[in-house]
């Protein structure tokens, strides 16, 4: 899925650029103005896209200080869904991302947690051929990764592991919300599952 797909989805650009703001920082609020600074659009098509988004609940707006400040309500039915599908957008199109899929020694790449928005025991899983501080080196080089768990596997292991039915593996495989980057190996994955 690229960005193209999410305004042919969601079609405004105005709503995609607002959806990401809103959902990949729940924590804060933002006011009209700061809005059309951080997005770079128009101040009547933020407000007409924030009342429709009001209108249907997935944010909500409160009065402070003479500013109408807006942020997006985490109790709304499909926050989670529609966090985990922005979440995946953004980190499966991250150069982190990018150039670990680049890797020759890489077998599997699986982004959950933080990536995602879920909660799990790793951020990032690795099958293949590859050194920790190689991983921690390209980790570094973007600030917003600098606190990601990770957990790095030879193929045999992962491959064996996988067989016993291991509950690590099995919780982060299954997980529909979690994605799948790079895939070598899925031949040899089903043989295990076997």
């Amino acid at each position: 899925m690229s960005s193209t797909v999410l305004k042919a989805l969601f079609s405004s650009q105005t709503r995609v650029k607002l959806l990401s703001t809103f959902l990949m920082h729940p924590e804060s609020e933002f006011f009209i103005r700061e809005l059309t600074r951080l997005l770079n659009e128009q101040i009547n098509s933020i407000r007409r896209e924030l009342e429709n988004l009001r209108r249907i609940g997935l944010v909500r707006a409160r009065h402070r200080n003479r500013k109408k400040y807006y942020r997006v309500d985490e109790e709304f039915p499909l926050y989670h869904e529609l966090r985990s599908i922005f979440a995946k957008e953004i980190q499966a199109d991250s150069p982190v991302v990018a150039s670990l899929k680049k890797l020759p020694v890489m077998d599997l790449i699986v982004l959950a947690g933080t990536f995602v928005g879920t909660e799990t025991k790793v951020d990032l899983l690795l099958v293949g051929d590859i050194r920790k501080e190689m991983v921690e080196a390209l980790l570094l080089q973007d600030q917003n990764l600098k606190n990601v768990k990770y957990s790095i596997f030879a193929q045999g292991d992962f491959l064996y592991r996988l067989s016993l039915k291991d509950r690590f593996i099995s919780d982060i495989l299954n997980d529909p919300r979690h994605l799948i980057v790079l895939n070598t190996i899925g031949k040899q994955m089903e043989e295990a599952k076997k």
